[in-house]
């Protein structure tokens, strides 16, 4: 568990292509209501990062995004079986594989 949270926690990679604005990894706020994505990394504070992987935000596995307040925060995401709700804050720090 040490080894993957840490390298959840991976320094942000440059040059690489996706969705995301200005060349940047694209994120979960990239995504539309019912698309999915493998994350990559969480670029969170840590005790953050800990608490999210805890629920099921691990890198390499699938989120889907789900329905959203009528404001669009929070939003919901499915992840490992369960839906949990997010705020804009937090979502645009969980990187997407592009």
């Amino acid at each position: 568990m040490q080894t993957i949270f840490r390298k959840a926690l991976g320094r942000p990679r440059r040059g690489r292509a996706g969705r995301g604005l200005g060349g940047q990894p694209p994120t979960l706020l990239d995504l539309a209501e019912g698309e999915q994505g493998i994350l990559d990394r969480l670029e969170l504070p840590e005790d953050v990062a800990r608490r999210l992987m805890e629920l099921g935000f691990v890198p390499g596995h699938r989120v889907v995004a789900a329905r959203s307040a009528p404001g669009g925060d929070p939003r919901v995401y499915r992840v490992d079986g369960s839906e949990i709700a997010l705020r804009r804050d937090t979502a645009e720090h969980l990187k997407l594989r592009p």
